[in-house]
């Protein structure tokens, strides 16, 4: 299996790119479709996995379906935050009201698309979507996990005792790849090193 990380223009978002023979997940979409099209080429996109509905992680998700042929998968929780203008982010009122190419995830458990087996799972806290993919032994976070940090819990709907409770569900899934949605990589022990400190955080 490979794995692509782009840098998108919208703070510094990741798109990941997974390839596995000819076939293709695609999780976030901050990069323009261009970019990602070049690196895709004649491999067929199983589907688009979103980790939340922030601008910078879900703006281009419309044009990835129709460019792709492909379906969008994210937490049903996803509209609340898609169709707000306040809640999305963006900063100059945008919003996406159009979600019928949206397949909803309503609980945890695996999604199988195609060759892959895909691990999902609801982590709030940084918003009420926020959505994990494991695939293989690599967990794929969106802005639930940082190298040495965490999603930001002062936003529209987020949650300092939601995040504290997905703390505690990470600790028991498996995995031990983390790509974040922002940044470099990090592992799962490094994760659970730094917990304490998350939590002292959360809790002060």
């Amino acid at each position: 299996m490979k794995i692509t990380q782009l840098v998108s223009n919208f703070l510094n978002s990741n798109t990941f790119i997974v390839e596995k023979d000819d076939e293709v997940l695609i999780i976030d979409c901050g990069c323009e479709v261009e970019t990602v099209k070049q690196i895709v080429g004649d491999k067929k996109v199983l589907g688009l996995l979103l980790t939340h509905g922030h601008f910078d992680h879900a703006i281009n998700c419309n044009d990835y379906a129709k460019c792709f042929d492909c379906k969008i998968y994210a937490s049903d929780k996803i509209e609340q935050t898609l169709t707000n203008t306040e809640a999305f982010y963006s900063g100059s009122g945008l919003k996406i009201d159009d979600l019928s190419a949206f397949k909803f995830i309503k609980q945890d458990g695996i999604l199988k698309l195609g060759g892959f087996e895909i691990g999902c799972y609801s982590f709030p806290g940084h918003c009420p979507c926020c959505e994990g993919y494991v695939i293989e032994d690599n967990l794929f976070a969106g802005d639930f996990l940082f190298a040495k940090s965490f999603g930001r819990v002062d936003l529209v709907n987020s949650s300092k005792t939601d995040m504290l409770q997905s703390f505690e569900k990470m600790k028991k899934i498996e995995f031990d790849k983390v790509y974040s949605g922002h940044g470099e990589g990090s592992t799962k022990d490094e994760q659970l090193r730094n917990l304490k400190l998350y939590k002292r955080f959360l809790t002060r």
